[in-house]
């Protein structure tokens, strides 16, 4: 038995909470290894709704649950989050959920700079969800964060403090408001670390002695390839690296450790925010799968832009992030249409493309090339084999593999955990 890392395979919200969740039933540690609470993850168990933005889907489950140093940590959301989660029954205790020392804190001005820069850039917004998570990204890799383990030595906090407002005093004098006020900052920290210390530990250590005696680790990524910082469409992406190869340098283990890529793409497309989006529906046909796929942002609300499957996207993401089976959701979304289409190339200006081209510029002018395939009228809902499933449905599956050079390892029919069809155990690999 193997590990097993599970993507996006879009630009996010393809579903990946329910299955992640199946999966982490089977597994003996989950661990998050980028993004930060700007991703959200809804499960549906026994009933019971969850919303997750920064806990690892294996914490409804009781099992252990890793937060890995690739994450930035919003220490007041954690909070937050936690207790949401208690008040539902879930223990979360340090003996469940680990934090790694070394992640890098969103902190209050991090959230106010995300909202400026927002609030300035008029047409040119990013679309951003105002958490910080960028500017946070910002100071990581500028050697000016503080981490969760610098919560353990307030006292000695003010060197980093020093690097950390020289910065953020410029940026902030510039959109005319006032230098940062350390002492706040101070206390605002001094009184969250008692919540986040009994959590924080050398994860790297925790998921070293779980390799060494055959632990089966998932792990969890959030958003989806298109978002990535490198591989997605520049600059309407998030500020990490959301591909399989980052679970190594997130999370502390080796690149071998990443296992089988399961990759989670909907039997459609969607996108929250701006951005490219080839294949939009702005008809009645967008309407009705916005509606039947309840396409509203788990973290934001904001209702979620519709398309036909661009398998074009996703044979990128395939490649760029070496996934080894994808999981389709949603199928049952697409019940009821007496014609479905499937975007299988672009033409820009007269010129057939195999794949997105880089410069947006050029993705404005993207005309997609479909392929129609017959609908079906049957329910695929609930379905949970092959035999329940309606042909047309089948060749629908069968006609994604061949254009996405990839396999189906398992169907989604329904947010409910058992409403899975298992091709192929992705634990088992």
């Amino acid at each position: 038995m193997g590990n097993v890392t599970v993507i996006g395979g879009q630009w996010g919200d393809e579903g990946k909470g329910k299955i992640v969740d199946w999966l982490a039933s089977r597994a003996d540690v989950v661990v998050r290894f980028q993004g930060g609470h700007n991703a959200g993850h809804t499960l549906v168990v026994g009933g019971e709704t969850y919303k997750l933005s920064l806990l690892p889907s294996g914490i409804v489950r009781g099992t252990p649950s890793i937060i890995g140093n690739g994450v930035v940590l919003d220490p007041w959301a954690l909070k937050d989050e936690v207790e949401r989660i208690r008040a539902q029954g879930v223990a979360v205790t340090p003996e469940v959920l680990r934090v790694a020392e070394t992640c890098p804190l969103i902190l209050p001005i991090h959230r106010d700079l995300d909202a400026l820069r927002e609030d300035a850039s008029g047409a040119s917004k990013i679309g951003t969800t105002r958490r910080g998570i960028g500017p946070a990204y910002e100071d990581k890799v500028g050697r000016r964060a503080i981490r969760v383990c610098d919560l353990a030595h307030l006292n000695e906090l003010d060197p980093l403090l020093d690097r950390l407002c020289a910065h953020h005093d410029a940026l902030r004098a510039g959109f005319g408001q006032p230098a940062v006020d350390r002492a706040a900052l101070k206390a605002q920290l001094a009184e969250i670390a008692e919540f986040v210390l009994p959590f924080a530990r050398a994860v790297w250590l925790d998921l070293e002695e779980a390799r060494s005696r055959g632990r089966r680790i998932l792990f969890e990524g959030a958003q989806g390839v298109l978002l990535d910082v490198d591989h997605g469409t520049y600059p309407f992406v998030t500020s990490s690296n959301t591909v399989a190869g980052t679970t190594g340098s997130g999370s502390g283990t080796g690149p071998g450790a990443a296992g089988f890529v399961l990759g989670i793409v909907k039997a459609y497309t969607t996108r929250v925010g701006a951005g490219p989006f080839p294949t939009e529906l702005f008809d009645e046909v967008g309407e009705r799968i916005g509606e039947r796929g309840r396409e509203f942002g788990t973290v934001t609300g904001r209702r979620r832009r519709c398309g036909w499957f661009d398998s074009v996207l996703v044979r990128q993401a395939v490649a760029v992030s070496g996934i080894t089976g994808v999981a389709l959701t949603k199928l049952d979304v697409l019940d009821g249409l007496d014609t479905i289409r499937i975007c299988t190339g672009y033409r820009i200006d007269g010129r057939d493309f195999a794949y997105l081209p880089p410069h947006a510029a050029d993705q404005a002018r993207v005309e997609p090339i479909y392929e129609e395939i017959a609908g079906w009228s049957e329910s695929t809902a609930g379905a949970r084999s092959w035999a329940e499933l309606p042909a047309q449905a089948i060749k629908y599956i069968r006609r994604v593999e061949e254009l996405i050079h990839c396999p189906v390892a398992l169907v989604s029919t329904s947010p409910e955990r058992d409403d899975t069809i298992l091709v192929r155990d992705p634990f088992a690999s």
